[in-house]
């Protein structure tokens, strides 16, 4: 991914079912092989942005949403790279809540998440996010004076539930840096598909066994809500970029 890009798919993850700057957007139903998915379509500095939930109107789990569909929507929209977001758990003590991370690799602990596109293919996934898009991403956070993390190695899990502090130890004791539970198959997908993916994480709590507080889905939410305006900031001087 070199020149300059005309169409952008954007993925938003818990707490991101709306872009703060989509006002005028079209709401569209696009029909795929694997299912519909509505995707909110308009231009940004000149380019065609396409945004969808990842979860969808009714908050689907993690282990239920439809990623095949969500990709082919993309894909058969022209999107030449998606930027997502996700929100995650802390492993690695160097992150804490209210952090932006990209990441830049993953370990996959799922356990019935679907095919791909292509089942039985063996595709190289030695980089499954986008050197190019990560650098606009810091490049736009540079220019906003927001403080990204370059790097982080994430662990999906099968959900929906959060993690026991024994799966946290041993994650951590295999490299993983945060956790989440909708990377796989997103990420897989991108790359079969060969649309350029990167990922903006916001750590929204430690993982368990971290500190000795307690877990909640309220305070993902919460701090996904805390972190809109800065995150809309941010993909938004990010699509400028590309």
């Amino acid at each position: 991914m070199k020149s300059k890009l005309s169409k952008i798919g954007i993925v938003g993850g818990s707490g991101v079912d709306k872009l703060i700057f989509s006002q005028g957007f079209d709401t569209k139903e696009i029909n795929t092989k694997y299912g519909n998915v509505s995707v909110e379509q308009g231009k940004l500095e000149g380019k065609d942005v396409f945004f969808l939930n990842r979860h969808t109107k009714g908050y689907l789990s993690p282990s239920h949403i439809n990623y095949r569909a969500n990709l082919a929507a993309l894909h058969n929209k022209g999107a030449e790279a998606i930027i997502a977001t996700a929100a995650v758990g802390a492993i690695s003590k160097k992150f804490k809540p209210g952090d932006f991370v990209l990441l830049t690799d993953f370990i996959d602990f799922t356990k019935a998440r679907g095919e791909g596109f292509t089942p039985g293919s063996f595709i190289d996934l030695s980089e499954p996010y986008d050197p190019d898009l990560r650098h606009n991403i810091l490049k736009a956070a540079k220019q906003l004076k927001i403080k990204v993390n370059s790097q982080a190695t994430y662990v999906c899990t099968e959900g929906s539930r959060f993690e026991t502090k024994a799966e946290i130890k041993m994650f951590a004791k295999l490299g993983a840096d945060v956790v989440g539970m909708t990377q796989i198959p997103e990420v897989v997908l991108a790359a079969e598909a060969g649309i350029p993916y990167a990922v903006i994480a916001i750590v929204t709590n430690y993982a368990a066994g971290i500190y000795k507080e307690k877990i909640s889905s309220k305070e993902v939410f919460d701090m996904m809500k805390d972190k809109a305006t800065t995150l809309s900031s941010l993909l938004l001087q990010t699509i400028k970029n590309c």
